[in-house]
């Protein structure tokens, strides 16, 4: 993780480390660059001028500073990338003072050898542009700010030391005031002593903010954190497609359950009736009784195909009851130990409660199995999910057993997958999702 003189001032032992001197290096180096970098802040000079003129001062006309600050401008988009290139250079290597990591350069190569081509590629880049803006704010602002640290840590120094180099023959002055004795500067001395406790964090601050102004202008961010930002945001869409597919299957669940069911289950009725009156000897009474049977099968096949696509317990009583009624509907004696203490959020109940049913059915369809183990827990952030089965083992992702697609589904859910499945069994699916709350 990248550290930088801010970062670290909330440690404890800050004043102990390397930092505070780091910094107070940084402060006084920039004293220098900024030197160097004062060509690019000519421009700045009528600008401040015609500014000055405008709120009182007439002594200059603002049409001769508005063509001096053009000519100028034109000598800066000139110049200044030949002065900032290098500046920049020297700037990304001191900028290792305050924070830690590489600090990259944003220029590209040029597409072929020659100064034209150079020159070309660097006059059209925009991080030639950014460093140019850093050398003009360096000479302008940065040179002022660690002016201000430096005098801050000399003002301290100075007090501290006060009792020590006066005398009457010398009297020294202190900010306001002149002392001529030990005893008169004491008081000065206190102050500075307070002064000088604070100008580790002073000179931190000073220094941390320049650094943050110098990496967003002057470090190029590399390709895998830049990489990293795209799988975040993939990440993040993915999550929002799961987040519509689940609210569609419960849409597609609701209006089964609320519409064709309900439709199915009085027709069922009305057949049941109709069987009953007609009468028994009727040629009628066989046709009415087998559409009453197959009108009660569909019902049933509809019942399983709405539990499939979201089952009304998971959302009416939660997971422990999901998994229960699952376990009954399913064709072996199924054992479930829950222990969860609250709902965790839907998209969570729902992926474990796929994830169990998937297991189930490779353990009745292509583990022979005779009994099967379901625990669902909470442990250490995660719900924990372990579907034990005794059957003949051997089970193969890459043979089309379902496993991949459990892997899958706890991956959109940001969880993971482990499988242990020997020859001869037993196999055991355990997947983790993190456990989030329910809102």
């Amino acid at each position: 993780m990248t550290e930088n003189a801010l970062s670290v001032m909330r440690r404890r032992n800050y004043l102990l480390t390397a930092w505070p001197w780091r910094s107070l290096l940084y402060l006084l180096t920039t004293l220098v660059t900024a030197t160097l970098a004062s060509p690019l802040a000519v421009p700045l000079i009528p600008v401040v001028a015609l500014i000055a003129m405008l709120t009182g001062d007439r002594t200059a006309q603002p049409g001769v500073l508005i063509v001096v600050l053009g000519f100028l401008l034109c000598c800066y988009a000139a110049g200044a990338p030949l002065l900032a290139l290098p500046l920049a250079a020297v700037e990304r290597h001191r900028l290792r003072l305050i924070r830690t990591g590489p600090v990259r350069s944003g220029h590209r190569s040029p597409p072929a050898t020659g100064p034209w081509s150079w020159l070309t590629t660097r006059y059209t880049e925009v991080a030639t542009w950014r460093e140019a803006l850093y050398g003009t704010l360096l000479a302008a602002v940065g040179s002022f700010a660690s002016l201000v640290g430096l005098l801050w840590v000399g003002l301290a120094v100075g007090m501290v030391a006060a009792p020590l180099v006066v005398s009457e023959e010398e009297p020294i002055t202190i900010v306001f005031g002149e002392v001529s004795t030990s005893g008169g500067a004491v008081p000065y001395a206190l102050v500075g002593l307070v002064l000088l406790v604070g100008s580790p964090y002073v000179v931190g601050v000073i220094a941390g903010l320049h650094g943050l102004a110098a990496a967003a202008l002057l470090h190029d961010p590399p390709a895998d954190a830049r990489l990293h930002t795209e799988l975040v945001e993939v990440s993040r869409s993915r999550a929002r497609l799961v987040d519509g597919f689940e609210a569609e299957r419960r849409r597609i669940e609701r209006d089964l359950h609320d519409g064709a069911q309900q439709r199915l289950v009085s027709l069922t009725l009305q057949l049941g009736l109709a069987k009953l009156d007609v009468p028994a000897d009727s040629p009628a009474a066989g046709s009415v009784a087998k559409a009453h049977e197959e009108a009660k099968r569909l019902m049933a096949e509809l019942r399983d195909l709405i539990a499939g696509i979201h089952p009304q317990v998971l959302t009416d009583l939660g997971l422990p009851a999901a998994l229960r009624e699952l376990a009954d509907r399913t064709g072996l004696p199924v054992t479930v130990r829950s222990d969860l203490g609250e709902r965790p959020a839907a998209h969570v109940e729902s992926t474990a409660y796929f994830v169990v049913a998937e297991a189930l059915t490779n353990a009745v369809r292509h583990g022979n199995a005779t009994a099967v183990w379901v625990t669902a827990i909470r442990e250490n952030g995660l719900l924990v999910i372990e579907v034990t089965d005794d059957g003949q083992g051997g089970a193969n992702p890459d043979k089309g057993s379902g496993l991949t697609g459990l892997a899958d589904r706890a991956a959109v859910a940001s969880g993971r997958m482990l499988l242990s499945s020997p020859a001869g069994g037993p196999t055991v699916v355990r997947v983790e999702l993190p456990w989030v709350r329910a809102s």
